[in-house]
């Protein structure tokens, strides 16, 4: 170590301590410090303490103790809900109905019942329609003498206890009363020299103010001739810096919005919960698709019918399933169930908001986008997770045709950073025709949704003259291939250090 170098770069606060600590007997905690006069404050011994500790220059030990203390001791000394409903039980002869129990300790009963319950001090039964409170032999035991929680809480009344000396599951069971008691961390430090500290400590240090900023003042009234430069190492390590950012979903969520609304395009929505009218009858997705099974769909319990409230429409969905109405359509046959139309869901797909915005605007043109939240019972692993998003869009227009489809698709992928996209034929039940197109990637093809012009069957219903393109992307797909994420769930892990580390703004 050079000495000279390490003296040269020492700060007037770690001078300061250097000298502080010597005359303290080579050590001394930050209040030591603060009592002898030469700090204020206990961050600034403890920041010039860190930065002697990394100059070699002191050490720094820290020692904490955990200890319970009552939120609200004049409240506390009240009493638990349980030992008043005690106390009632006794007087009304070992025996209370729940109703007497709330006249006796009004605003505590239902607590005091949980915890009757909980600890066994008192039994229930229903007599003659009414539930009656009896107390246990484990009650009339407690009538004498204090419950554990009570001694713990007897001894917080005095002073806080410490984490050794109280009993883990009678901690546990107070901290379940919600804001009853709270955790008190003492945290205690000692700053000592090392040898090195001590000799720089002895090598006829000058406490002189340092001028860390060169102002205006300073230059024009000649005062910079006079006063000490601190100098600075600029390999002296310094925590980093992180700028503020958003999450990666939320950057891609808004260029995604601005790319649309550039083009054109408005933002349209969708509740969560459906009718399977509106996510699969409305889109001619036949009643036994299995999409609609429950291995595949989350179906709602409460409630489990929604009302479809549009008699009319509903008849025309009715006849286009079962013959094809007069759309030419053969229909799929067999009997329409307005029950099963009716179900609740969860949606499944973003073609909800799609095709309740064509209802809504069935008019041409029309160009709308939306980014929605959807539900689908997947298994969750590295690519696939039960809830997730979707870039849904529909263009309804007199020109409308594939190749305005494809080119839109390509404008899109092309505008997030992808030139290789492959287009192939498919099959969806509301699309002809259908296709699926794929990104090429890190040496692979690799899918990203679906898309299609709407058929007959699903917008004769809403009366739309023209034709409409649709189609539907993947929004976490597209979130991990354009930022290289291997696994989905990073996507919604809270984890501030990536984050911060993300190199994408």
């Amino acid at each position: 170590m050079n000495m000279k170098e390490v003296l040269d770069g020492l700060s007037y606060n770690e001078k300061k301590l250097l000298l502080a600590l010597d005359r303290n007997g080579g050590r001394g905690s930050p209040a030591d410090m603060i009592a002898g006069g030469d700090f204020s404050l206990e961050v600034e011994v403890m920041g010039s303490a860190s930065w002697l500790a990394s100059k070699g220059l002191a050490g720094i030990k820290e020692s904490s103790e955990r200890s319970y203390a009552l939120t609200d001791p004049e409240a506390s000394a009240k009493g638990l809900p349980e030992r008043h409903a005690l106390t009632a039980i006794d007087a009304a002869g070992g025996k209370m109905s729940i109703g007497d129990l709330a006249q006796a300790i009004p605003g505590e009963d239902k607590i005091a019942v949980g915890w009757l319950m909980r600890k066994k001090l008192a039994s229930m039964a229903d007599e003659a329609g009414t539930n009656v409170l009896s107390l246990t032999d484990a009650g009339r035991k407690a009538l004498t003498q204090q419950m554990p929680d009570e001694v713990l809480i007897a001894e917080m009344l005095k002073a806080p206890v410490s984490e050794k000396d109280a009993d883990p599951k009678v901690v546990k069971d107070l901290k379940g009363r919600k804001g009853m008691i709270k955790e008190v961390v003492e945290t205690e430090r000692e700053i000592s020299l090392t040898s090195d500290g001590t000799e720089a400590a002895r090598s006829g240090i000058v406490l002189r103010e340092e001028v860390t900023d060169v102002t205006d003042e300073l230059v024009q009234s000649g005062k910079w001739k006079d006063v000490e430069y601190r100098k600075y190492d600029v390999q002296t390590f310094a925590p980093a810096s992180y700028a503020a950012k958003k999450n990666p979903l939320t950057r891609l969520g808004n260029e995604v919005r601005e790319l649309f609304t550039d083009m054109g395009f408005t933002e349209m929505s969708s509740e969560y919960v459906q009718p399977a009218f509106w996510n699969m009858d409305a889109l001619f997705i036949p009643q036994d698709h299995p999409a609609r099974d429950m291995q595949d769909t989350f179906f709602l319990e409460h409630p489990e019918h929604l009302d479809l409230e549009d008699g009319e429409l509903v008849a025309k969905i009715k006849a286009i399933h079962e013959n094809g109405g007069d759309t030419g359509s053969s229909g799929w046959g067999g009997e329409w169930s307005e029950e099963k139309a009716s179900q609740a869901l969860l949606r499944t797909h973003s073609t909800v908001s799609s095709i309740r915005y064509i209802a809504a605007h069935p008019d041409a043109p029309q160009k709308a986008f939306s980014i929605s939240r959807i539900f689908r019972k997947e298994s969750i692993d590295a690519t696939h997770l039960p809830e997730f998003s979707q870039i849904e869009g529909i263009v309804i227009d007199k020109n409308a045709n594939l190749d305005m489809l494809i080119s839109l698709i390509r404008e899109f992928y092309a505008r997030m950073g992808f030139d290789k996209i492959h287009v192939r034929p498919s099959y969806f039940p509301y699309t002809e025709p259908s296709l699926e197109l794929e990104v090429f990637f890190n040496g692979k093809w690799l899918e990203l949704g679906g898309a299609g012009i709407f058929r007959p069957e699903v917008l004769a219903p809403f009366g739309v003259k023209y034709p409409v393109l649709a189609w539907g992307f993947g929004f976490e797909r597209l979130a991990m291939l354009k930022w290289n994420i291997k696994d989905i769930r990073d996507l919604y892990i809270s984890d501030i250090d990536s984050l911060r580390k993300n190199t994408v703004f």
